[in-house]
């Protein structure tokens, strides 16, 4: 008896044996990768396609694409899977987390990571002004994918009711009132609409530059809020709703501002692009999209997701993990997600697919968020990104609802600023 039971224990270590081999076989790594959802349209189902065709090229790797909620929610999620123990092995977070994501220790450089000519050639081949905000200390951190920049659209049907040009949308501050007061005139909707809630600093950011003046330097110890043109960008966004009357006066939801839009209520709504491809299916009228308006230039700053690698997993993951970011990021599936999502191809070979060169000569409105890069900068990113965010989030808020003077408002974020980045100069 002792000796079958001996027996059967060693078949069954045997067969337990076979099939973790073959298991190995077909996944060798496991890939856990945490993925916001911020802005709208089907891009779970456009995430699930891409790593299901990932995996049917590379069978001895499994991708568990975890989607949660929108950045802020992806980066808590992915760093208390960090703090537990179970960290996930990459992430699409904000690409302005890269200084909160070093200073926990919870990244490596892809510099470390890539090897060969290929890797390195790859490392190099996205746009330079997306890269801002993934390099630091000369080290590359943030690879680009979900990106973006502030786009304008506006509904052409009631250009033309207002008598303007729906083929000239306005191309400076003055004119944005004043095609705005036409709008207001002759229609019952409103001339323009800015998101102020969600990502209030981000909007501000396209306003600042706009006004040739960027929001922080580049080793994000310092931010420049009270800076004289940065008062005067604030108080043109007040004066729209409040002097000018173009859009309404207070706040203006992030969320529900694509629906405004979509149902008339706005001629023109600054929006991420990533909700072109969104706005093209539902718009029931004409429509247009336009590099967002200057004032002593043109401005926006960049925005949206870089890829992460997670310090705290095994050098087989790592690399199983860069095969997956290289293959997401390749000018084919660049292309294909551009043309899904309305988000940019993040290299200038994605623009030189013929999928995408095909797709852009009918659909020309894909073009303006890549061409508006040569006036962009980088989106507002510090040590303490999330507490500076907020100081300047509150303070634009607290002006747009009349609770306080642009220049009281920008001086105190500015000094609370001050507070929490001395250290890190």
């Amino acid at each position: 008896m002792f000796c079958y039971i001996k027996r059967l224990k060693k078949i069954i270590v045997s067969t337990l044996g076979v099939l973790l081999f073959f298991t190995t076989q077909l996944f060798g790594i496991e890939l856990n990768m945490y993925y916001p959802v911020a802005v709208g349209g089907s891009l779970t189902k456009i995430v699930d396609g891409m790593v299901d065709e990932f995996e049917k090229k590379n069978p001895d790797v499994k991708v568990n694409a975890i989607y949660a909620g929108n950045y802020n929610d992806a980066r808590i999620k992915a760093l208390a899977a960090l703090k537990s123990g179970k960290p996930a092995q990459l992430s699409v977070m904000f690409s302005i987390d890269i200084y909160e994501l070093i200073e926990q220790d919870a990244i490596v450089p892809f510099d470390d990571l890539v090897s060969t000519y290929e890797d390195k050639a790859w490392l190099y081949s996205f746009y330079p002004t997306l890269m801002q905000n993934g390099v630091t200390d000369g080290k590359v951190w943030g690879i680009p994918f979900q990106r973006s920049t502030i786009v304008m659209y506006y509904n052409k049907d009631m250009f033309r009711k207002a008598g303007l040009n729906p083929n000239k949308p306005p191309k400076d501050w003055d004119e944005l009132v004043s095609y705005g007061k036409k709008i207001v005139d002759s229609t019952s909707s409103w001339g323009v609409m800015i998101p102020s809630t969600g990502y209030p600093y981000w909007m501000f950011g396209a306003l600042t530059m706009q006004n040739d003046q960027v929001l922080m330097n580049g080793d994000g110890n310092k931010t420049y809020f009270d800076h004289p043109s940065v008062v005067g960008a604030l108080q043109y966004w007040h004066d729209l709703g409040n002097k000018h009357k173009v859009m309404p006066s207070g706040t203006i939801e992030w969320g529900t501002l694509r629906k405004n839009f979509l149902e008339g209520k706005t001629a023109m709504m600054w929006h991420s692009t990533g909700n072109l491809t969104t706005v093209k299916k539902n718009a029931k009228f004409d429509f247009g999209v336009a590099m967002l308006p200057a004032s002593k230039r043109r401005g926006t700053p960049t925005g949206g997701g870089n890829f992460y690698i997670f310090k705290n997993t095994s050098a087989a993951e790592k690399k199983a993990s860069l095969r997956l970011i290289k293959f997401m990021t390749s000018p084919e599936q660049a292309a294909h997600w551009s043309k899904s999502t309305g988000y940019m191809g993040v290299s200038p070979a994605s623009y030189q697919t013929s999928s995408l060169t095909n797709y852009v000569k009918t659909f020309p409105p894909a073009l303006v968020a890549r061409d508006q890069l040569k006036f962009a900068t980088a989106e507002l990113s510090t040590f303490q990104t999330g507490r500076v965010r907020k100081l300047l989030d509150d303070a634009i808020q607290s002006v747009l609802t009349g609770n306080n003077s642009p220049s009281s408002a920008l001086k105190k974020a500015q000094m609370s600023a001050d507070k929490l980045l001395k250290r890190y100069r």
